[in-house]
């Protein structure tokens, strides 16, 4: 079970679920951090996305969510041999969608050959919903020290920071600093 009281520590949360998986590993500092590195950070991010009352917080969700972490990290960073795409096949071919006549009308609703693929798959149906809405918007933060991705929702497309407060202004003190030494 999760603690309602344990919180986030991610730098970047509220990015679309598969983008929000792939930020479960961050840098900090000198080091990486890793959300998924057990149950208990499993169940920070199911909580975060809303998936903490649906999909248990145990060993096998948390080993297939970390498969569709790998999975997308390969597709995103444009795998080139094809193995990213192969890899997120692999997750999507847990689960399917079922049509389904609702009392508001047609509707869908995910379903898994086992619950602990729940939270993997939804991952990976939501990055083919990324792709098919606008796939030169999913980003990877243009920072070098930064591992972080979003989705790029700004009016001309041009966001290059995970985080202007952070990346953003730490890039441009490199950049004011060269400048300066050079003088």
């Amino acid at each position: 079970m999760s603690d309602p009281d344990r919180t986030d520590p991610r730098p970047l949360t509220g990015e679309p679920l598969a983008l929000d998986l792939l930020n479960t590993r961050w840098v900090r500092g000198t080091g990486t951090q890793d959300l998924l590195d057990g149950t208990d950070g499993l169940a920070v991010w199911l909580d975060a996305n809303g998936l903490g009352g649906r999909f248990p917080a145990d060993t096998a969700t948390l080993r297939h969510t970390l498969r569709a972490r790998d999975a997308l990290l390969a597709a995103v960073e444009g795998d080139a041999s094809g193995q990213g795409a192969e890899a997120v096949d692999a997750v999507l071919a847990h689960g399917r969608i079922r049509a389904t006549l609702t009392a508001d009308g047609p509707g869908e609703r995910p379903e898994f050959d086992d619950a602990s693929w729940g939270p993997a798959w939804l991952a990976a149906r939501d990055y083919l919903r990324l792709l098919n809405a606008a796939p030169d918007r999913i980003r990877a933060c243009a920072h070098e020290a930064c591992t972080l991705h979003f989705f790029d929702t700004s009016r001309n497309g041009t966001r290059r920071w995970c985080s202007m407060a952070s990346c953003g202004n730490r890039a441009k003190a490199s950049r004011h600093y060269a400048r300066t030494k050079d003088a």
